[in-house]
């Protein structure tokens, strides 16, 4: 993703060479990956305005830390130890309304922006995109705007111009958030008791789920639901660009439950 292709961009990207020096502002990473988190610091080490205050890499964590850290901005992946980036941003939005988030994930972005964004955050941004593009967003969401490419942008600006009339050709929509969990998780190979043991949740109402997620994108059987989520997890994460995760999760040889 390119600089120029931002659908929304900082002001300070644009105004920093007459601007007044920053204030710094820091910044609370929430990364299950030791090797993103680094990343992260690397990128943001040389900013006079920006400095890495705390890490975590489970909700509970994150939870701490925003308290007992007091971070300027948050920024968070998806995909967690112990949880998952949705329910901590409806968590922070919850206790810390005014504090920003700034989603980074691998995650398509057409697929979670959009969620992300209803769920509290600020901002969403691909691991694959450039440090520079990384810098002008988390900017922009610590001054109080919002965040996301051109492309989702335009994809949200086309359906607020349909109104209700606007119909999504891609099956995946029609997935609650907690399917769409549930499906990612299926596709990383992981069974129903540990999907529900991440999730707590139990057994059956994680098989409800799966049965609903069948019904949605017309499936019928249990092993069509796996093959399905397979392919929709392989084909959609790849490597960021801040020390991304090639391999790290992809699980299609495991044997999940049907």
């Amino acid at each position: 993703m390119a600089a120029s292709n931002s659908w929304i961009r900082s002001s300070v990207s644009q105004s920093g060479a007459a601007g007044a020096k920053r204030r710094v502002r820091r910044v609370l990473i929430v990364d299950d990956h030791p090797i993103v988190r680094q990343g992260l610091r690397r990128v943001m080490e040389n900013e006079d305005d920006l400095m890495v205050c705390g890490e975590a890499e489970t909700v509970r964590d994150a939870r701490i830390a925003i308290k007992e850290l007091n971070p300027d901005v948050v920024i968070a992946d998806i995909s967690l130890k112990q949880g998952d980036g949705i329910e901590l941003v409806r968590d922070v939005r919850a206790h810390y309304p005014q504090l920003p988030i700034l989603v980074l994930s691998m995650h398509d972005e057409a697929i979670y922006a959009e969620r992300m964004l209803a769920a509290g955050a600020n901002g969403y941004i691909m691991k694959q995109a450039a440090s520079e593009q990384f810098l002008v967003s988390i900017r922009r969401v610590l001054d109080g705007g919002i965040y996301v490419s051109e492309s989702v942008g335009n994809n949200m600006i086309q359906k607020f111009a349909a109104g209700g009339s606007y119909i999504s050709a891609n099956p995946i929509d029609r997935l609650s958030n907690r399917e769409l969990q549930i499906l990612h998780m299926i596709g990383k190979g992981m069974s129903t008791r540990e999907t529900a043991l991440s999730l707590n949740l139990s057994i059956k109402t994680v098989e409800s789920h799966r049965q609903r997620i069948k019904r949605k994108l017309n499936l019928s059987t249990g092993t069509q639901l796996v093959q399905y989520a397979v392919n929709w997890f392989t084909g959609r994460e790849a490597g960021g660009q801040y020390g991304g995760r090639e391999g790290m999760d992809s699980s299609e040889d495991a044997q999940p439950g049907s």
